[in-house]
């Protein structure tokens, strides 16, 4: 199981309506197939990249207007037993529908998880497999230990793997035509 915990309060599904109620108290609180994980608040590096990933995407996406770009904390919402707050999100314009008032609902064109010694097996494993289900077209798993990055396209419904990216690598978006992000801007 993942460093992150698995919060076991009570035996019954957690749902987004039980999320509401959950303090802001500093912690991650996540719902994966209605159980309820919980991490503490991520590392500076982990900040810093999380910062210079968004600040290039974002960059682009306004300066050509074609979508909108969110960090953590947001809460995206696939259904009522799994919700998460991934480290980056990307809505094309035309899904932009799916942003409301207090969360994202449904599945953003590409989601960015950037690893923790705490999220590691929850990012890798867990996320893979809820990101792919709910529809997510574009997954990148940033691991800043290695200060590399994995990154999976949907394609007929599966993950396929489009290669591993190391800190002197150039990496092109998928589902954000025309951008190609310089690693050694991230790392």
């Amino acid at each position: 199981m993942s460093n992150a915990l698995a919060v076991d309060l009570r035996e019954d599904i957690w749902t987004y309506e039980d999320y509401l109620t959950l303090p802001n108290d500093g912690k991650t609180y996540q719902i994966i197939g209605g159980d309820l994980f919980m991490t503490a608040a991520p590392l500076i590096y982990h900040q810093a990249i999380s910062r210079n990933l968004a600040f290039i995407i974002w960059e682009f996406v306004k300066d050509h207007d074609i979508g909108d770009v969110f960090f953590s904390p947001i809460d995206v919402v696939f259904s009522s037993t799994n919700v998460v707050q991934p480290d980056i999100i990307y809505i094309s314009k035309e899904r932009l529908d799916i942003k409301k008032e207090k969360a994202i609902f449904g599945a953003p064109d590409l989601i960015i998880e950037i690893l923790s010694p705490t999220t590691l097996q929850m990012d890798v494993l867990l996320k893979k497999v809820l990101y792919q289900r709910f529809g997510v077209r574009e997954y990148w798993i940033v691991d800043p230990k290695e200060q590399k990055v994995d990154v999976f396209v949907l394609e007929g419904g599966k993950y396929e793997p489009k290669g591993t990216f190391f800190h002197q690598d150039v990496v092109e978006v998928k589902m954000i035509q025309g951008l190609k992000v310089n690693l050694t801007d991230v790392f």
